[in-house]
């Protein structure tokens, strides 16, 4: 059974920085596109950033330039890296999965971990 299980929210001022992990369990990695989700209160969930198993990146427009997104397949983890979070960066944060290159609907989901942004 794949498990998704994230770590390293919390609460930070504006401008700040923090990285969040997602490590997987139960699955073969490498195989996996996986991707970072966000919803925020009363706004339809969006799609921050993906890393296909061949390691292409994507991201919204709304993070393009602040967030990176990162894989460590030997650790069979997923990292986002956020920088210069602004208050609209609030949301619970989750990891998704789906086997092969692209994440369109994903298969598999971590249960979350809020960020916070303020001041």
């Amino acid at each position: 059974q794949v498990r998704l299980v994230e770590s390293g929210g919390g609460l930070v001022q504006p401008g700040g920085s923090l990285r969040l992990s997602c490590v997987a369990s139960g699955t073969i990695f490498s195989m996996y596109t996986m991707g970072w989700y966000r919803q925020a209160p009363g706004k339809q969930r969006e799609l921050a950033a993906t890393v296909t198993n061949g390691g292409d990146t994507n991201y919204a427009d709304t993070v393009k330039g602040r967030f990176t997104i990162s894989r460590d397949n030997a650790k069979k983890t997923v990292y986002l890296q956020m920088n210069s979070l602004k208050p609209e960066d609030t949301a619970v944060y989750l990891c998704a999965s789906r086997i092969g290159s692209q994440l369109a609907t994903p298969q598999y989901w971590g249960q979350g971990t809020q960020v916070t942004v303020s001041s």
